[in-house]
């Protein structure tokens, strides 16, 4: 296939701006803020004919004086606005909010269970391990003591078969960037192993404990420079050998965007590749025959043209998770005797979205979204229903961890004002109890109420939506709305907790998150209908949800704010440049904002398959047509804008977010405010620190409350908000135990996934399992290791 030609950029040094390009005029009225100055430089791109200016270039030069410069003055504007008072008390209420304990859904080995926990404010979760159900847990690794401000973290996790060593992964200061070791567990020291040049590591250990498989990216400087973020592939690591002796078991020299999983069967046989294609769930499967001396690998799977996913190995059959012919999803069989034969199909395509499967005493449990809701289902390894698993209310499973010989699986469960709580289901029982000791939260369940509904996009589609509020609150038009969304990658916003979103339910807001088009709640169809060239569904359902909760007294547009992080942020950077009358205020982090350029840094060409590029001619006019940055427009009254950005996200570039506040500033013709926050010695999301967070945290709502004119001591007739401490036993049988996954306010990058999103959200508790399985997606447990999820 001919290659589009070649992007012809052309620097103009001149003192105008070209004609007809976009304009660098700023025709604004003048602003209450004395925004730093932000010289504009005459850069001109040619796209396929059209030429596009780029005036801010140069502030994708991070370590430019320049830059620095402006980041340091914006910084310092930014702080002036929301610091004070009103932030310092916010800050003292979060504190109290965040410090409950919590705890990730345990992995089993021979009697002996791995969790992490956080006994409340740790800046970063400890790893325990404890023996027996009823043993008392000890720490094995805590990151906490491996950098004075917090900023290690822990980040991947494999427990080897015998449940005697783990290898895991260390990142500091948010980076995608990892290296693994390996920690003996009774004696909780390390092997001389560490291995290095690791990013969304997936490690899969060899059943004899003699070391593991596991994905890298090639050592800089072995490479042109840039390509280090790809060419992915996979090695075998024998305990005590250097890594330079690690030999090479698998890649794909024509396809430098293809990043490997490896997994091993749980009957030690066999080595299952999965292959995926940028930050597309489309994967190709390569088998390799551990037993058989010589053995090549085979191709099971092949052509990117559905998505695969490994379950386990059972029954002398290999188990598939797949959407080929099923958009929903549903269960397959292969026969790894016989590649040749077609495989079988086990648990057919239902009208609920199959989320996740896994075998566990040697049962199919297969979650499903209903509604975007959690249910469990189990099958016989033939498929004949087996029955289910009773969740304890309406929310969502965000951990499930248990192999094909167990007889028992751990989950993690939570909701939107429940917080995750950890329980053990016995198989032989058919029972759920909680696993753990009960912790203790500072809200209350019973105060709130939280509904589902479903509203018109602009072509007619039907789009679910839940909006969360404390019982009582009377529906006037006047009350603070924070939407929130994100439509993109496959990913689903399911109910779950965060809580920093109780301060501003207790001041009488509503939290509302959007099911949008581009998201994963109702299968592959649902995420084709908001991508590539059908991405302007996505803002659509997005602005729909807006004007639905104006139309029907929740709120007005003066007291609408929207929220999203990363894709989520290329979401509200859209529907604030299409539609700035609808909102009152914007919460814009790590935005995916120039969506010409975006590809070009970091790990951007992953997203491809979901974007689409600019130097494809046919999608250079869909993504300028709607790219936040080269639709902002002079002379318009933009609402309140937080952009936020990390000056070490080696995810999303964070040139881009700087070029949209700078672009938004120059152009505005309002009186509210146009911020940006860039943290420093934090990356996409993953990791941070719990102490960052609250900051972050206090700062976001500080914003809000300043830029909607709430009142720091408002109630709305609801009396002070009771941010009195609550106690846990809210009559559900939950625990205030456990981590917390998705919230309304998606936080990017948590575990370590690629592409722009952080798939636990606002979690210092990480979820040490396949991220490509999670948030109501297929969750999997830490000694299947990590998956690189490339959103």
């Amino acid at each position: 296939m001919a290659r589009p030609r070649a992007l012809v950029i052309t620097l103009v040094f001149a003192t105008g701006c070209a004609a007809g390009l976009v304009s660098c005029s700023n025709n604004a009225m003048p602003s209450p803020y004395a925004y730093p100055p932000a010289h504009e430089a005459d850069v001109v791109d040619d796209y396929h004919g059209v030429k596009v200016a780029d005036p801010y270039r140069w502030l994708e030069t991070a370590d430019a004086p320049d830059t620095l410069a402006w980041v340091d003055a914006e910084n310092a504007l930014t702080r002036a606005y929301v610091d004070g008072p009103a932030r310092e008390a916010l800050k003292t209420r979060l504190t109290a909010l965040f410090d409950y304990p919590r705890a990730t859904a345990p992995v089993a080995r021979h009697g002996r269970y791995l969790f992490s926990r956080n006994s409340g404010l740790q800046n970063q979760a400890v790893l325990y391990v404890q023996d027996g159900l009823g043993g008392a847990p000890r720490p094995l690794v805590d990151p906490n003591t491996l950098s004075p401000d917090g900023t290690t973290a822990l980040t991947a996790l494999a427990v080897d078969d015998a449940g005697t060593q783990v290898a895991y992964g260390l990142s500091e200061r948010g980076s995608d960037r990892q290296d693994i070791l390996v920690r003996e567990i009774a004696t909780g020291t390390d092997r001389p192993d560490r291995l290095r040049w690791a990013k969304f590591a997936s490690i899969a250990w060899r059943k004899d404990g003699s070391g593991f498989f596991y994905n890298r990216f090639p050592e800089p400087g072995t490479v042109p420079a840039g390509e280090e973020n790809y060419r992915n592939r996979v090695y075998f690591h024998r305990l005590g050998d250097d890594q330079a002796q690690d030999p090479m078991v698998y890649a794909r020299l024509d396809d430098r965007e293809i990043v490997f999983q490896p997994s091993v069967s749980d009957d030690r046989r066999w080595l299952v590749i999965a292959g995926f294609k940028g930050a597309s769930d489309r994967s190709e499967i390569v088998l390799l025959d551990l037993q058989t001396p010589g053995a090549l690998p085979e191709k099971v799977f092949s052509g990117f043209t559905a998505a695969y996913q490994f379950i386990a190995a059972d029954g002398g059959r290999l188990y598939f998770q797949t959407d080929e012919a099923a958009p929903r999803g549903r269960v397959i069989a292969v026969d790894p005797g016989d590649l040749s034969k077609a495989p079988a199909e086990i648990v057919p395509e239902t009208p609920d979205k199959l989320a996740f499967a896994e075998i566990i005493a040697h049962r199919l449990v297969v979650g499903y979204l209903h509604d975007a809701s959690s249910q469990i289902t189990l099958y016989t390894l033939t498929g004949t229903p087996a029955g289910q698993v009773v969740l304890p209310a309406i929310g969502t499973v965000a951990e499930l961890t248990g192999r094909p010989d167990d007889r028992e699986m751990f989950l993690t469960f939570t909701s939107f004002t429940y917080p995750p709580a950890v329980y053990r289901y016995d198989f032989e029982k058919k029972a759920l109890t909680p696993f753990g000791a009960p912790g203790q939260t500072r809200v209350d369940p019973s105060a709130y109420e939280t509904q589902q509904v479903w509203y018109l996009s602009k072509d007619g589609t039907q789009v679910s939506m839940f909006i969360v509020y404390r019982k009582g609150l009377a529906r006037d038009g006047a009350r603070p709305v924070l939407l929130s969304g994100y439509g993109g990658f496959n990913i689903s916003l399911t109910p779950a907790f965060d809580p920093a979103n109780f301060v501003w339910l207790d001041r009488g807001g509503v939290l509302a998150v959007a099911n949008l088009r581009g998201g994963g709640e109702y299968g592959e169809a649902w995420h084709e209908a908001g991508m590539l060239d059908r991405k302007q569904n996505v803002f659509d359902d997005f602005i729909a949800a807006a004007e639905w909760l104006v139309a029907n007294q929740y709120t007005s547009p003066g007291k609408l704010a929207i929220e999203g992080g990363s894709n989520g942020g290329l979401l509200v950077g859209a529907a604030l440049v299409q539609r700035p009358d609808l909102f009152g205020a914007v919460v814009c982090r790590v935005p995916v904002a120039d969506m010409l350029r975006y590809h070009l840094f970091t790990v951007g060409r992953f997203w491809i398959p979901e974007y689409g590029s600019s130097e494809n001619p046919d999608q250079f006019a869909y993504l300028y047509k709607y790219s936040p940055l080269h639709n902002v427009k002079d002379g318009v009254a933009y609402p309140a804008t937080l952009v936020m950005t990390a000056d070490t996200d080696d995810r999303v570039f964070p040139g881009m977010a700087k070029k949209f506040a700078a672009r938004l500033q120059a152009a505005t013709r309002g009186q509210a405010p146009i911020l940006i926050r860039v943290e420093i010695k934090a990356g996409h999301g993953a990791g941070k620190p719990v102490s960052k967070m609250i900051d972050e945290d206090a700062d976001i709502f500080s914003f809000l409350f300043k830029a909607l004119n709430i009142n720091g001591t408002g109630d709305w007739g609801l009396g002070a908000g009771d941010w009195g401490l609550r106690t846990g036993g809210w009559g559900l049988g939950f625990t205030a135990h456990g981590s917390r996954p998705v919230a309304p306010r998606r936080r990017p990058g948590w575990v370590p996934c690629a592409g722009p999103e952080r798939s636990a959200a606002h979690s210092d508790v990480p979820f040490l399992k396949h991220p490509r399985r999670s948030l109501g997606r297929s969750c999997r447990c830490a000694g299947r290791s990590s998956v690189p999820d490339l959103r």
